[in-house]
């Protein structure tokens, strides 16, 4: 299973690419839940914000696949055990690629690997990504991520 998006952003590769890996700005995208890694190749990374343990977390974990700057991210995704364990056996990979296309940058999101009945696909295809990605292209190209409603379908 897999799920795939294709965006174009009025902003500079380098712009769109601070978004997904800075934690402050990630954190603005992700509802105040910021990445936070060394970004090396094996290295763990978090998402971590405010949630069910506290201000600090862990909302989604995995490790770091590739990381080659203002051009790929890839990483496998797992979410929290806050949110049950559960989800501890459906492991997924979260690939970013930036590319310039003109004056935008071409944003590819591709969410796959994705084992049959992992709870977190439904959320995922139905609209999750697709709001991450629309506040990433706001803050790129206005400064400001829309105001999207926490846990809103």
């Amino acid at each position: 299973m897999e799920i795939k998006y294709e965006i174009y952003i009025g902003a500079k590769p380098e712009q769109v690419w601070n978004i997904i890996v800075s934690n402050e700005e990630s954190g603005k995208v992700f509802h105040g839940c910021g990445i936070e890694s060394d970004f090396k190749i094996g290295s763990p990374y978090a998402y971590i914000g405010p949630g069910l343990s506290g201000d600090r977390t862990s909302h989604v974990e995995g490790k770091i696949l590739e990381y080659s700057p203002n051009k790929t991210l890839s990483m496998t995704c797992i979410v929290g055990s806050v949110y049950g364990e559960h989800y501890k056996d459906f492991e997924s990979r979260v690939t970013y690629s930036l590319e310039t296309f003109g004056k935008l940058t071409r944003l590819k999101l591709l969410n796959d690997q994705m084992k049959p009945g992992d709870p977190s696909y439904e959320r995922s295809a139905d609209g999750g990504w697709a709001r991450v990605l629309s506040s990433i292209k706001s803050l790129a190209e206005t400064g400001k991520v829309l105001e999207l409603p926490l846990g809103e379908e």
